[in-house]
Order: C-alpha cells, then structure tokens, then sequence
C-alpha cells in the first residue's frame, strides 16, 4: 500500500521558514571562512571551525523545519534521536572538511573541487541521513535519477559559495552568496523529497492519528537555532567579518593615491592582550663627551 505524502502541511510557512535557516547559516559561515583568511594562524582554526558549524546547523535546522510540514495521511511519523543528532554531526563534520581544505589551501581549483565535493557529499548525506531517522511504519523508496540530481545540486552549489567565501570580499556579494546557496540547499531538499516514496505495511490503519512532527522537532531544533544566533552575534561584533575588508587594504589604497604613510613609534604588548599594546616614548639621544 502506498502512503499519501503531504510535503506542505502547513502551506508556504514551513519552506519559507527553512529558506531563510539555510541562508542564515550560509551567511555566517561564509563569512567566518572570509575572516579566516585575514587572522593570523594561530586563529584560523577557530574561525574555520566556527564557519563549519554555522552552515552544518543551518543545513540541518532547515532540514527538520521543513520537515514539521511533512506528513503521511495514514501513519504517524516518529524520530529516532540518535539518527537524527548523528545526522547533524555528520553534516558539520564534512562541512568542516572542506572548509578547512579551502581555508588553509586557498582558492586554487584542486581545493575548491575537492571542498565542495565534500561540503556537497556532506549536505546531501545530512538529508538522507535525516530521512533515515523517521519512524513510520512502513518503508522509503527513492527514485534513482532524482536523488543523483539532488547531490548534484549540492556539490554545485557547494562549490560556488566555497569559491565566494575566499574570493568576494565585499558584503553584498556575499550576502548574496549565501542566498544563493540557501536557494540551492532548500531546492536539494525538496529534490530529495520529490524522489521519496512510501510504502506501508499491510497492517498500518487508515487515518491512525499520532504526534505532530512539530511537537516532536521543535526541542531538537531549539540547540541549534540557539548556536546560530550566538554565531551572529559573534559575526555582529567582529567589522572584519561583516565588512570583509583587512585593515591593510586602507594602507595599500593611501600608498596608490600618493599619501605618505603616517609613522609610528614601535609597539609592544602581548597578542593575547591586545589592551596591553602601548607606544613606547623614545629617549632622547646623549652625547657622551670623550
């Protein structure tokens, strides 16, 4: 028996909801790969770090709030909570892959192939992964041809927004990076969904009635929506991050326009104190009469 499948059970809210997860976390953490190529080495990491687990949470928010519209009008659908959390540290951890690869590799094309197969392979895998963890009884079957589309779809696209984080400095073309990216991460997820069959057992009772997804996702959702928001404020605070602009760019643009560069008293202090830095008076030179 085949199951009537309901992707839209709440109409245009719960896609419109997970487009805008998808390009928040997009946006965070192609800034935060940004930022990582202007920080000296020994903080490379942890912006890299903090990008991947910003667009492996927003991929896996997305994910599940999309889900809460999803339904079969004659099964309940339950979740299995190691499956669905395991699906989120696979996504940033092959997130992570590739953007570290391309954060410490730079913007050649082996890197950014490479990245972006992974980053896409780890969309991807997240959504299967995810799929995997419903509960209903009866089985998935999925069409070949459309879910090889979806994974194209997400190694494209991951590709792309790979290329923009380390070579679109500005704001706006980043910005408009990460909606792109949010357009391809919600247009894999319902690719996906089109390829999804459900068949169910003999014995499943027409019109049985059961929790509501959103019941049952919303406390899930809620520790990754709350590192979201911590990751924007840390990207709120940091001009770097939002503006994309090194401060050495201000000095390579008064060198080009013929301004002579402002001399200063050497400084010193502790890079793990940056208030600790002072400018040191100069002693007067003394003559020693011989």
């Amino acid at each position: 028996m085949q199951g009537t499948i309901d992707g839209f059970s709440y109409g245009a809210v719960t896609p419109v909801a997970a487009f805008l997860m998808a390009c928040l976390g997009a946006a965070l953490g192609l800034r935060c790969t940004t930022r990582s190529l202007r920080t000296k080495r020994s903080f490379k990491a942890g912006w890299l770090a903090l990008g991947a687990t910003s667009i492996g949470s927003g991929i896996w928010t997305m994910h599940f709030i999309a889900m809460m519209g999803f339904s079969v009008e004659e099964a309940p659908i339950g979740y299995d909570k190691p499956v669905t959390f395991a699906s989120l540290a696979v996504a940033i951890v092959m997130v992570g892959v590739g953007i570290f690869l391309v954060g410490y590799r730079g913007a050649t094309p082996m890197a950014l192939v490479t990245g972006g197969t992974l980053t896409g392979l780890g969309v991807a895998t997240m959504h299967y992964l995810g799929m995997a963890g419903m509960r209903l009884d009866g089985q998935f079957e999925y069409d070949t041809i459309t879910v090889t589309l979806s994974v194209v779809i997400a190694v494209v696209a991951s590709t792309a927004a790979l290329w923009a984080a380390v070579s679109i400095h500005g704001f706006l073309p980043s910005l408009g990076a990460a909606v792109v990216m949010g357009v391809a991460v919600s247009g894999m997820h319902y690719t996906g969904m089109a390829a999804l069959r459900v068949h169910l057992h003999p014995a499943t009772l027409t019109g049985t009635t059961g929790v509501a997804p959103t019941v049952l996702l919303v406390p899930m959702l809620i520790g990754p929506a709350c590192f979201l928001l911590l990751a924007g404020v840390v990207v709120m605070f940091d001009p770097l991050v939002v503006m994309g602009t090194p401060d050495w760019n201000d000095a390579a643009a008064g060198r080009a326009l013929g301004i002579a560069a402002q001399r200063q008293a050497p400084r010193f202090g502790t890079h793990a104190d940056p208030a600790s830095f002072h400018s040191q008076r100069r002693d007067p030179v003394q003559h020693h009469e011989h």
